[in-house]
């Protein structure tokens, strides 16, 4: 068997002394050849890997409560595992990180930083700043320039204090320049952790970032050029003009090769993977000449992904390819070599020297709070939400922690100082996460005091309907509601249809008002929506008014986007779709759930005005196709269980009966003896009931019955015998003020589902109904 070490001499030049040191193998036999694992390499490497993560893994549950953002944990793990903790202990050092293997995790480190600054690149829209409004220059550069000249100010008196390479012109221009700006690819991962991208203050935020970054990405450069101008006097000029050089290649030559691949691809269809390939081992060709050229190894990269045209399909499947690789391989290493690097006993005899580049830190974060906190309050921002914006551009991460890494290899900071920066990084950004979650409420604004809802709106006005449209399939079901919603002149239905499309390979959402920009974006998606609706709103003329808007945005924020456009347009409804694989096969639902109900139960939660869901199940035979088709008769039912969720139910159905082609029943649920009614809603009932029945008595197709049952299994028998005529369309109210005694003993149905219990029985299998079912929910007065 062949020894896994060897001891190799390296020449060193004459005056130096020859070094044996130990050559690790890279795989071993096995355990049972008597071979010490933690003597290969290999092994070595994904030991180091595996703790890091079950510590990261630990301490992100642990402060999950505390809303930390995963960059904390990260950190912490990593200088759990440096010799600020584990590695104090020799032998844990000796055996986890030799030198072989802590030069390789190094590398590997690199590495990791290089490709997140390249799917940050590929992430961002640098034309986003064509939008932006004066208060967002104002901000940007207020909260920017006034640190950075603060920083400064506070460096200058400090100089004789400062280690020499510290003290130079060039080395407080960069340190105050990194105090003073806030880094886009951060400040986005955090706002879209915690869920902010569509909101106000997340879309503010970033923009404010992608000015800042710019401003600062200038003040780096002259950063680097002022270094390389120390070490020789013409090398600022070389590097100035290879500068020029490198950005021209990439955004003018290599973008142009991009947009030629996106052109040539066919539409719908998947870039091919040696494009893919050839440019992500171009973010390492790219890293290599920038390196060698003097200009920092991660430049490149983030030029490279900003030449990457954004979204599909380049930027899609780039992002796609790589971003799991990056986030939870590459950079768990990137975060072992800051460890590494960071030793908390280095600073303890120290602080002399320390102070300064302290006093600067601490003089950035706070000037940069004031001064954005002064400029938001001028342009009338509340003071709530402006000291959020405050914090949140306070936030560090990994650019920060790369920049420090740069610094190290300038030789302007020592270990003590990296130290020290690296725990100012991570308390600030631990300590800003939290507040700023307790200052701004995303929701805070969709708690209105006012009733929008169809039962309170005023008769023979506008009825104003926000339509949510998730796939091209969804519009249908949209369209026919829409149709038999009896729209007319005096009483017209005005609808804003916002499609909705997940953000992929962009850092930043957009929300796009077609009525006010003409923008050629994803028209493959976004033309056949529009056309259908247009149509219906050609067909219907004065009844239907449309208005469209497309948002881009990430899942988790898509009813943000809707509450929002409802509340400024004053809705009384929104109508969400429920899909088809969910109605029609309803014992398979928790798989379906994953992909659309969570934005449904988020806008349930908190919607500004009513909600109805529409499970849309229409059969060749009985189609609402549009006012060419209504000559036949169309059989609604109502089941109205009692409640404010039944009340909107029955007012909407209401609205409906008023079109001479729609037969509506109308069924209410009664306990017996009144067992278990609440009197107040039961009044409130009996009083718009009543007023239904006066209304449509004389109308030969409204049909009112009353069902008394002592339980949920009776009402279940009432309507699974109802299921037998044939209904076009369930219209029942979700949960809201529904007697308990009427629905007792259906707990195999959830009643936290967006359907709610009646809802999920209707669109059970097993009721045998090919109907399509309406569940309203009435507003819910949150102010």
């Amino acid at each position: 068997m062949m020894n896994n070490v060897t001891n190799i001499p390296i020449p060193l030049p004459r005056e130096g002394k020859a070094i044996c040191r130990q050559i690790y193998g890279g795989h071993p036999f096995g355990i049972f050849y008597g071979d010490n694992p933690l003597q290969y390499s290999v092994p070595i490497m994904l030991l180091e890997l595996s703790i890091l993560m079950i510590i990261t893994r630990i301490l992100r549950f642990l402060l999950k409560p505390l809303r930390q953002p995963r960059v904390v944990p990260e950190i912490l793990g990593g200088i759990i595992m440096g010799p600020s903790i584990l590695s104090r202990s020799k032998k844990f050092h000796a055996y986890f990180f030799p030198d072989n293997a802590e030069f390789v995790l190094k590398n590997i480190g690199v590495l990791g930083f290089m490709y997140f600054l390249f799917i940050s690149g590929v992430k961002t829209d640098l034309t986003v700043v064509t939008k932006a409004r004066k208060k967002h220059w104002y901000i940007a550069l207020i909260s920017t320039v006034v640190p950075l000249i603060c920083t400064i100010s506070v460096a200058i008196p400090l100089r004789k204090s400062m280690e020499k390479e510290l003290a130079k012109a060039s080395s407080i221009l960069g340190t105050a320049t990194l105090f003073a700006m806030s880094t886009f690819p951060v400040l986005q991962l955090i706002i879209k952790e915690f869920n902010l991208l569509s909101s106000e203050i997340g879309r503010l935020t970033m923009l404010i970032a992608v000015i800042s970054d710019i401003i600062g990405i200038n003040c780096v450069i002259a950063f680097e050029a002022a270094k390389q101008e120390e070490a020789k006097s013409s090398a600022a000029l070389w590097y100035i003009l290879s500068l020029i050089v490198v950005m021209a290649s990439i955004f003018g030559g290599i973008r142009r090769a991009m947009l030629w691949i996106v052109k040539t691809t066919p539409v719908g269809k998947p870039v091919d993977q040696i494009y893919v390939i050839a440019i992500l081992l171009g973010v390492m060709v790219v890293g290599f000449v920038t390196d060698m050229l003097g200009i920092a190894i991660a430049n490149g990269p983030l030029w490279l992904g900003l030449a990457v045209p954004d979204g599909p399909p380049l930027g899609a499947i780039l992002v796609e390819k790589s971003e799991t690789i990056v986030m939870d391989l590459l950079l768990p290493f990137s975060f072992t070599y800051v460890g590494l690097i960071t030793d908390v006993s280095s600073m303890s005899s120290n602080w002399p020297v320390l102070q300064p580049i302290f006093l600067m830190a601490l003089t950035g974060c706070i000037t940069k709070i004031i001064a954005t906190l002064l400029a938001s309050r001028f342009f009338n921002m509340p003071l709530k939400e402006g000291l959020a914006v405050s914090l949140i551009l306070n936030l560090r991460g990994q650019v920060e922690l790369l920049l420090f890494i740069h610094w190290m290899d300038f030789k302007m900071i020592t270990i003590p100082y990296f130290t020290m920066l690296v725990l100012l990084t991570t308390i600030v950004t631990a300590v800003v996460t939290p507040l700023f979650s307790i200052l701004y409420d995303p929701t805070r604004p969709y708690m209105v005091n006012k009733r929008r809802n169809i039962q309170h709106n005023p008769p023979n006005t506008e009825l104003r309907i926000v339509a949510s449209i998730l796939h091209e399939e969804s519009v249908g079901g949209i369209i026919n509601l829409l149709e038999v919603s009896n729209p007319t002149t005096n009483c017209p239905l005005s609808v804003h249809a916002i499609h909705l499309t997940e953000l992929i390979a962009r850092a930043a959402p957009i929300f796009i008002d077609h009525e006010k920009e003409e923008l050629d974006f994803e028209q493959t998606n976004t033309s056949p929506v529009h056309k259908a609706l247009k149509l219906v709103e050609d067909a219907w003329q004065e009844e239907i008014k449309m208005h469209y808007y497309t948002s881009i945005t990430a899942k988790r924020s898509m009813y943000q986007d809707i509450c929002e456009l409802a509340l400024l347009k004053k809705a009384s409804l929104i109508v969400l779709p429920y899909h088809k694989e969910q109605a029609e096969n309803n014992t398979e639902r928790e798989g379906v759930k994953k992909r659309v109900p969570s934005i449904n139960s988020d806008v349930l939660d908190h919607a500004p005005c009513s909600v109805g869901i529409f499970v849309h199940r229409g059969s060749p035979k009985r189609h609402l196709v549009g006012i060419s088709s209504m000559e036949s008769i169309f059989h609604f039912a109502v089941l109205f269980l009692g409640g404010a969720d039944a009340r909107e139910a029955l007012t909407y159905a209401d609205r409906m009966a008023g079109d001479p082609n729609v037969s509506l029943t109308v069924v209410r649920f009664l306990s017996n003896d009144n067992e278990g009614d609440d009197m107040m809603e039961k009044k409130l009932d009996d009083g718009l009931v009543t007023w239904f029945w006066v209304k449509h008595e004389r109308n030969c197709q409204v049909i009112y019955r009353e069902v008394v049952v002592n339980n949920g299994q009776e009402t279940l028998a009432a309507i699974r015998g109802m299921s037998y005529n044939n209904y076009d369309m369930w219209i029942v109210g979700r949960m809201q003020g529904i007697n308990p005694v009427i629905i007792q003993g259906l707990s195999d149905w959830s009643k936290h589902s967006e359907l709610g219990v009646i809802g999920e029985c209707l669109a059970s299998t097993d009721l045998g109904s090919r109907a399509s079912i309406l569940v309203m929910q009435q507003q819910i007065l949150r102010g």
